[in-house]
């Protein structure tokens, strides 16, 4: 263990006052922690408040905070507060701490805190520990001619023009939208694809195309969503004129009883309900998008 550098002072201040400061070790490395220990000796009775730090004026910095050890004595107060500190600056450093606050019945008193210091040495070898600072440079330094920079700004301004351009284009050319009946096609046959009427599952096969049905619909009647029911849906085809109203109104009723009131169907004529709400929606898109006589005319 290092040498410690005991530095106490005595103070006779209305009988039994003491103090002493202890630094432990008394010489680290830049960065090393060490310790401060402040312990003082009141009569019975008295409080006594140590500073929470020490100066952060000087280059030493609290790595914890302030722990304070009571020592039993039937006669004396007798505490010790320990500072866990580091440096961060080679050489010898004063540590400025402020008064320990000696509160009695007969009055305050403070105690000061004077003559802590710590030796900070380098980590460095002895030859390099001195610091030889860099010659200055210049603020700005060109290896290349001007005009190679005056290339490299006109290309880039020409990329940035480029790309301006293609975000305006882009920009006003609108999405194409989807045709309802391209749609519909899409989820018929993703539907076909899952193999539910030979897997048996057939009230689910039935329920899927005529929700597919019920989209396309909701999409191109005017009135229809997917929320009305099926009695509503028939009448918003009715009033529309476009989609044969009667074959989808029969198919939406049966596929009501499957779906609700639990009907048994066969194989084969879950295959021709599906069909037929595939069916229904290509007919009611070509009846949508015919042309009247009297307007071709």
């Amino acid at each position: 263990m290092s040498t410690l550098a005991l530095l106490i002072q005595a103070v006779a201040l209305a009988g039994r006052l003491q103090s002493g400061v202890v630094v432990t070790p008394d010489t680290v490395h830049v960065g090393d922690p060490f310790t401060v220990s402040i312990r003082v000796r009141a009569p019975q009775g008295a409080v006594i408040e140590f500073p929470q730090a020490p100066d952060s004026s000087v280059a030493v910095e609290p790595l914890d905070p302030v722990s304070i050890r009571s020592t039993a004595d039937s006669i004396s107060v007798d505490q010790t507060a320990e500072y866990r500190l580091t440096a961060w600056r080679i050489g010898s450093l004063p540590i400025a701490f402020g008064d320990v606050v000696v509160r009695q019945a007969i009055g305050t008193r403070s105690v000061p805190v004077t003559g802590v210091g710590i030796v900070v040495a380098s980590v460095l070898p002895a030859d390099t520990a001195q610091h030889v600072p860099m010659p200055p440079r210049d603020v700005f330094h060109f290896g290349l001619p001007w005009w190679v920079w005056a290339l490299a700004a006109l290309a880039a301004a020409a990329v940035a023009a480029l790309l301006w351009w293609l975000w305006r284009r882009r920009r006003r050319r609108p999405p194409a939208a989807v045709p309802a009946i391209v749609t519909a096609e899409r989820e018929f046959d993703r539907v076909e694809a899952l193999g539910l009427v030979a897997a048996g599952e057939l009230s689910r096969y039935v329920d899927l195309m005529v929700e597919v049905l019920r989209d396309y619909l909701a999409a191109t009647v005017p009135g229809a969503s997917t929320s009305l029911t099926s009695s509503e849906l028939s009448s918003c085809l009715r009033r529309a004129r476009l989609a044969p109203h009667v074959r989808c109104s029969a198919l939406l009723a049966e596929a009501d009883l499957v779906k609700f009131a639990g009907r048994a169907v066969s194989a084969e004529r879950a295959t021709a309900l599906g069909r037929e709400a595939r069916a229904i929606a290509v007919t009611a898109d070509q009846a949508r998008t015919a042309v009247p006589v009297g307007k071709a005319a």
